[in-house]
């Protein structure tokens, strides 16, 4: 049983003892925490606080604890119910609020959930507004309100449609062209959110689709993960179904892979690298990703005149570089689009309806755009931390392993070798050690891995 605190919020697993898990006693503390934290803080006028959820079967105890905690802490609740990750962080910004929490684990099984802490500007809190919450919520030391000041419960199932008009709004979201190519797609909601406002955007968009797990019941058909390994579904239906593309999404909608209409993967790290192609096609700008996404945007970033950076894993790193640098679009190589025109968060329907315009705008298939970039390869693996397991010793043996190599330590430890790459670090969001390896092919990369796995073990015994 897990209770992991970090820049992406308060994550563990449902049930067990207090301290350990995320339980009911544990998600009143930390909500209270948070409340506090907003109070203190002053972050906007209102006192109203956003709350959305994914589907996970845990979410209506998630959500009734929140609410009520809030409540009785002198906020009024906008509870826009089920709502993706996206939409959530946008309702904070269209209602004026206080702040906002999303009650989902993303990609983590379905045992999982958390809250994710959300600032009056809709986006995630920063390392040190994370680290007062969490010295907060250690000290116990709570002000609930009188019952004269208790807050109210508001609940507002609007914001989906108001989320799609932002994005129908976009410069760069060419509906007419989509809709003229009468574009027919299949969909993996993975039984959450996604089944319920992907349709609609879709049926805006003018785009027949299907939808594979499309029940909004929380209990997935397979790893919520939008890896390979976990997809092979969507991939037979999309080549055996004559469907232009597969479309796949993460339980909270802020993640997004692509399948080809031959059944192959598109490959999620070249999600962003297509949508900022497109971008940049039609904008000279700058863009970011983070440490462990492919080297592919940063070349198409310099043909196309822009400057590129990396930065530290993690939404609220990426955000923070892309302001400083200025950047038009970025985002993660996990398949998370961050385009500021709409707003400063993971955006899978964003990047969904880019990518669909690039396709139509260009007139060409998903095999044909993937041609267009360079071929790199990134093999993505994990090693279980255990509590013994000093992942600051394995990184200082590792480091005297290789003097004479690029070496990045702004988070956890990357090398760079002239023809490829590997970074290792700790999770935010679960007990592991991921060890993600770019190079040329499949067969090097995943060699790569398989090297620093072996070193890894060897170290920790």
């Amino acid at each position: 049983m897990t209770l992991i605190k970090s820049i992406s919020g308060i994550r563990g697993t449902i049930g067990g003892r207090t301290g350990d898990t995320l339980n009911p006693l544990d998600i009143a503390r930390f909500t209270s925490a948070f409340a506090m934290y907003i109070r203190l803080s002053r972050q906007a006028d209102a006192r109203r606080i956003v709350i959305g959820r994914d589907a996970r079967i845990s979410g209506e105890m998630v959500r009734s604890i929140v609410a009520g905690t809030l409540i009785g802490s002198g906020f009024d609740v906008l509870d826009i119910g089920l709502a993706s990750t996206p939409t959530t962080e946008l309702a904070v910004i269209f209602s004026k609020s206080s702040g906002g929490i999303i009650i989902t684990a993303s990609h983590n099984p379905k045992h999982w959930n958390a809250l994710k802490l959300l600032n009056s500007s809709g986006e995630f809190l920063s390392k040190e507004e994370g680290e007062k919450v969490l010295d907060l919520a250690e000290k116990e030391d709570f002000d609930f309100s009188p019952v004269e000041e208790l807050g109210h419960y508001y609940k507002d199932d609007s914001y989906d449609d108001k989320h799609i008009n932002n994005i129908l709004n976009l410069e760069l979201v060419d509906q007419e062209e989509i809709k003229k190519k009468n574009f027919r797609v299949c969909l993996d909601t993975i039984n959450s959110v996604g089944g319920i406002i992907l349709p609609k955007l879709l049926k805006a968009l003018g785009v027949d689709f299907e939808i594979l797990n499309g029940e909004v019941n929380g209990d997935f058909a397979h790893n919520p993960e939008p890896l390979e390994k976990n997809l092979s579904a969507i991939m037979e239906l999309t080549k055996q179904g004559g469907f232009d593309l597969g479309i796949v999404v993460d339980p909270d909608v802020d993640r997004l892979a692509f399948i080809s209409e031959d059944g192959s993967m598109f490959g999620e790290e070249y999600t962003l690298v297509a949508v900022a192609d497109y971008v940049l096609e039609h904008k000279v700008g700058n863009t970011v990703s983070n440490l462990s996404s492919s080297r592919a945007l940063k070349d198409i970033t310099l043909s196309h005149g822009g400057k590129y950076a990396a930065a530290k894993v993690g939404e609220v790193n990426v955000t923070k570089l892309m302001k400083k640098t200025s950047a038009i679009i970025g985002g993660e190589g996990n398949g998370g689009v961050i385009y500021p025109e709409s707003h400063y968060g993971r955006d899978a329907l964003v990047g969904i309806a880019l990518f669909l315009s690039l396709m139509a705008k260009k007139n060409l298939k998903a095999t044909e755009i993937r041609r267009l970039y360079p071929d790199y390869y990134i093999a993505k693996n994990r090693i279980e931390l255990t509590k013994t397991t000093n992942f600051k010793k394995v990184q200082e043996r590792i480091i005297s392993m290789y003097p004479n190599e690029m070496l990045n330590l702004e988070d956890g430890l990357k090398i760079d070798f002239p023809d490829k790459w590997v970074h290792l670090r700790t999770s935010n969001t679960e007990p592991i050690i991921r060890i993600y390896s770019e190079a040329s092919t499949k067969e090097k990369a995943e060699e790569l891995g398989q090297e620093f796995i072996n070193i890894i073990n060897e170290i920790i015994g």
